[in-house]
Order: structure tokens, then C-alpha cells, then sequence
């Protein structure tokens, strides 16, 4: 979690909040899906793909930042190999159906759900923190 948190302050609740969303997804969702071993390992690659989007987010944020902003299109190279990759690990996981398409990219989707659900979360924490002094 330290290195997480070298990268980026939010970065560690931001991928602890992603795998809670998987956990949450695994238990409820799974009720919906007839193929039940796919849907899992469908969700928990869609899962990986969002932690590793997360992760190399901060990283290219923190190149940016120490660029000063420069070279703006190394920056948008870096952005579209993210994407590149998830693509490509949606191709190999639908090709050699290693789990369904479907709930890998709502496990994807974990990463927008929770990046904006954020501050609503670090509000509620806070409430907590303050109510024990």
C-alpha cells in the first residue's frame, strides 16, 4: 500500500475500493449468470484490468507531473497503450473463453464506478474519523 500511495494518495482506497466492488459484484451478480465459473473469472479479469488501469493512470499522472507537461503526446501514447492492453486481454478472454465478456467489462466499469463514487466515500470516512475524537 506505501508504494500505492508514493504513486498517489488516492490510489490505495481507490484499488481497495475496486476490489470491494468485485467482492460485492461476486456476490450478488452471480445469481444472474447461467454459467456461473465463467461469470467469476469474467468479473475478477475485469477487476485486474481496472486495478491495472488505476495503477498505470497514476503512474503516466505522475511522469506528467514530473515532465512538467511536457511531451504531450508520449503522455497520450501511454494513455492509448492502457487501452490497448484492456482491449487485447478482452480479445484473448473472449477468444480462449476464459470467462464472460460481459462481466469482465463490468468489472472494468469498477474503475469509473468507483473513481467517482471517491469523494462521496472519503466524505463518509471522514464523518466516521471525526465521530471517535
Amino acid at each position: 500500500m506505501k508504494a500505492l500511495k508514493r504513486l498517489n494518495e488516492a490510489l490505495p482506497m481507490l484499488a481497495g475500493t475496486i476490489l470491494i466492488y468485485g467482492v460485492i459484484l461476486q456476490v450478488t451478480a452471480i445469481w444472474f449468470f447461467e454459467d456461473k465459473i465463467r461469470y467469476t473469472t469474467g468479473l475478477w479479469i475485469g477487476i485486474a484490468c481496472a486495478e491495472f488501469m488505476a495503477i498505470h493512470l497514476a503512474i503516466v499522472l505522475r511522469d506528467a507531473v514530473d515532465m512538467g507537461g511536457g511531451n504531450g503526446k508520449l503522455m497520450a501514447a501511454k494513455s492509448v497503450l492502457r487501452y490497448i492492453v484492456v482491449v487485447a486481454v478482452f480479445f484473448i478472454t473472449a477468444y480462449f473463453k476464459l470467462g464472460n465478456i460481459i462481466s469482465a467489462f463490468i468489472g472494468v466499469m469498477g474503475l469509473k464506478i468507483c473513481a467517482y463514487a471517491q469523494p462521496l466515500i472519503q466524505k463518509i470516512l471522514n464523518k466516521g474519523e471525526r465521530g471517535k475524537e
